[in-house]
């Protein structure tokens, strides 16, 4: 039976957003919501549209409860676009200041973030974060500030390239997208599992060329997202490909110990030119050594 003294925890997320269940971890909070929309404008030709093209689910952090990391994982719907003059075939919903479009932090986590990144600094605010259970990166934290600054945020055309690299070898993975025809970055997403990946290409699919390493979760993702956009593997990939390949070669080819035979060592027999020589330079050695 429900008491009075319970803490209603509706009451902290918006009506459009219904919570369904909380699971309790020993470090974290993971609170299940689930739309309760049921239509949405299309937000390039502002039609309202009710025609459900299906639901995904959305991961987004948000501002830590009783030191506990909280995360809450969303069933959200993206919606067809039927107007015929409008480019947008699907487009997905938001909950206005609350949670962005695309956005993996809730709105009250970044301006969390953002005032202890103008107290500290971005590494400092992205170290007390990570004592705190919140996931971010310095980076990230200037992205944050930038966007809040309104400064301009990098665009791309119709090719970009995608790769990893590591904060810390072997421990923590980011993803970079870089424009295609400049080489310059232009964002930094958390984690290579293609998660955030995904999120990005939903909201830029003017991309149609995509060059990319080998790692399958991006394979994936590009294609769930972009199905008619073209991949294809950088020269370091190929090149990497390549000297695998000849080298499972060589081993099927080629014995594992190749024996060398140990034949003597045979001297150039000495002349008579050079053993006169030879003894000409002594006898001027020994002569010259002759005190007076």
């Amino acid at each position: 039976m429900r008491r009075e003294s319970d803490l209603d925890m509706q009451a902290f997320y918006p009506e459009e957003l219904q919570i369904t269940q909380i699971s309790e971890q020993e470090k974290a909070l993971i609170i299940h919501l689930k739309s309760q929309k049921h239509s949405y404008r299309c937000p390039k030709c502002a039609v309202e549209m009710t025609a459900y093209h299906g639901t995904y689910q959305r991961i987004v952090q948000d501002l830590p409860i009783f030191q506990k990391k909280v995360s809450l994982q969303i069933t959200a719907y993206d919606y067809y676009c039927k107007n015929g003059q409008c480019g947008v075939t699907t487009f997905v919903e938001d909950y206005g200041d609350f949670i962005g479009r695309s956005d993996r932090m809730t709105g009250r986590l970044e301006d969390f973030i953002r005032m202890l990144a103008l107290e500290t600094n971005c590494e400092g605010a992205a170290a007390i974060c990570k004592e705190m259970g919140i996931r971010v990166s310095g980076d990230t934290i200037i992205r944050m500030l930038r966007k809040m600054s309104g400064a301009p945020v990098p665009v791309c055309g119709d090719t970009i390239g995608v790769d990893d690299f590591a904060y810390r070898k072997g421990q923590t993975y980011c993803t970079v997208i870089c424009n295609g025809e400049t080489h310059e970055p232009i964002e930094i997403l958390d984690g290579r599992n293609g998660d955030a990946l995904r999120e990005w290409l939903k909201k830029n699919k003017q991309v149609k060329k995509v060059t990319r390493d080998r790692a399958g979760a991006y394979a994936k993702a590009i294609s769930d997202e972009l199905p008619d956009a073209m991949q294809i593997a950088d020269r370091f990939h190929l090149h990497q490909n390549l000297m695998k390949a000849v080298k499972e070669a060589l081993k099927h080819e080629l014995p594992n110990h190749i024996a060398i035979p140990n034949s003597p060592v045979t001297m150039p027999l000495e002349t008579e030119t050079d053993a006169a020589k030879k003894n000409g330079t002594e006898h001027s050695v020994r002569s010259a050594a002759t005190p007076l």
